[in-house]
């Protein structure tokens, strides 16, 4: 079994004087390989010898995703190519890819990240776990594999897509955890359920989910399918990937590896660090990573810590689940939206699927916000009284969450998009002049 245990339970005094040593050699090490750190931080007359204690962090300047696109492809490296193993890098849908480098020692410090979460949610060495995480630049899927490659569970690289054999191994191979997007874990278990295969045939027990987003309401419903016990994990190719922190079982939040990252939380517009169980955005400094090390870099996803102790055991500080993301959030008629909230709200309510899409329109002048929602079944469409009831009552539990009035349109079962990575949630006509 790994398990970690002096380095999980460290007491926090012990922790944040190894974090402190770790970060003065992290801003060193910056300084001395990679030339846009060296400038930045001499701008800001920051050096490793005048960082005293961990709130000097807040004279380090922050880092974006801009920055490493402005760099690319490794003009933020800290290692010759030469020591560079691997290359990971995002989709680049909104311009050029973020692209990451790992030396061997990054890859060996990341699986037991990876390996530390997967046995804190109960994975042991006598799982099959399934990958169905797309394979290639996207860190996700050889972050789990290796990560629970070194626990000693078997693992099939599945993949993504080809859904009728994803199922087909998940019963034949006997199956018992399962990575993937929480949204297609739902896809896969509608269609199982379609499959006419008893549900019995299956042996999932445990999921690690992440990539995306997961409601408690939508994880409830994911567990209700399959019978598993389901929990997130986070991470971000930009400090890692996958193994930046994780839920243990009782999923109470989730553990940050502190000894390899060191998390803040700032409030997005002052760029203010924010005091301990405040909610804000998340920022992350590696310290360790050689291949692109990252000082205070701006995740943009809005979360809180909780340094409280946790019944596991385990010392290390807890994130909430994300919120949601600052350039996700939606702001409409003065009022801040994220997808989670209306998300919360539609799972589990009777006639509709955990299936929504958000379409921004801007009219008059004003933004619009409509929510179609996917019922379960056609039958309802030709009760017009009763589709006008289920409409009403839609709109009066968002008003209630959101104190806002959103446009309901219901749609027939099975006609919003299903995706096998990350979910596409929001349509914004607004740029259209619609």
């Amino acid at each position: 079994m790994f398990w970690q245990k002096d380095i999980e339970t460290m007491p926090r005094a012990r922790l944040e004087e190894l974090q402190l040593e770790r970060l003065r050699a992290m801003v060193d090490y910056a300084t001395r390989n990679v030339p846009f750190y060296a400038k930045r931080l001499g701008e800001a007359g920051v050096t490793a010898e005048k960082i005293k204690c961990l709130s000097d962090l807040q004279y380090i300047p922050f880092t974006t995703k801009d920055d490493i696109r402005d760099n690319y492809p490794f003009g933020l490296f800290g290692a010759p190519m030469e020591r560079i193993v691997r290359l990971h890098a995002s989709s680049g849908t909104t311009g050029k890819p973020t692209v990451v480098g790992y030396t061997k020692n990054d890859l060996n410090n990341w699986s037991d990240q990876v390996a530390r979460i997967a046995v804190a949610a109960g994975v042991t060495e006598k799982d099959i776990f399934q990958i169905s995480f797309g394979y290639g630049l996207f860190t996700g899927a050889l972050g789990l594999h290796y990560g629970l490659e070194k626990i000693g569970a078997t693992v099939i690289p599945a993949s993504s897509g080809n859904t009728e054999k994803q199922l087909m191994l998940l019963r034949d191979c006997g199956v018992t955890g399962l990575v993937s997007t929480p949204s297609y874990a739902l896809y896969m278990g509608e269609c199982a359920r379609e499959a006419g295969y008893p549900m019995q045939e299956y042996k999932l027990r445990i999921g690690l989910f992440g990539s995306e987003g997961c409601t408690p309401e939508m994880r409830a419903q994911i567990e209700g399918v399959w019978g598993l016990f389901a929990t997130d994990n986070y991470g971000l190719s930009e400090i890692m990937g996958p193994g930046v922190s994780g839920e243990c079982e009782h999923r109470c939040g989730l553990h940050f590896a502190e000894d390899h990252f060191l998390p803040e939380i700032i409030d997005p517009a002052t760029l203010q660090p924010l005091p301990a169980g405040e909610t804000g955005e998340l920022v992350i400094t590696t310290l360790t990573k050689e291949g692109i090390p990252m000082l205070r870099y701006r995740t943009k996803d809005i979360s809180r810590l909780n340094y409280e102790p946790c019944a596991c055991g385990r010392t290390h500080v807890r994130m909430d689940k994300v919120k949601g993301r600052t350039d996700d959030m939606l702001k409409i008629r003065g009022v801040n939206v994220f997808p989670s909230q209306i998300e919360s709200a539609l799972v589990g309510m009777e006639h509709i699927g955990p299936h929504y899409l958000l379409v921004v329109r801007r009219e008059n002048y004003a933004d619009t916000l409509e929510v179609q929602v996917e019922l379960t079944g056609a039958e309802l469409l030709e009760k017009y009284s009763e589709l006008e009831k289920l409409q009403q009552k839609i709109r009066e539990k968002l008003k209630s969450v959101l104190g806002l009035q959103c446009k309901i349109t219901l749609v027939e079962p099975k006609t919003i998009e299903r995706f096998q990575g990350k979910a596409k949630r929001i349509v914004d006509l607004r740029g259209e002049g619609k």
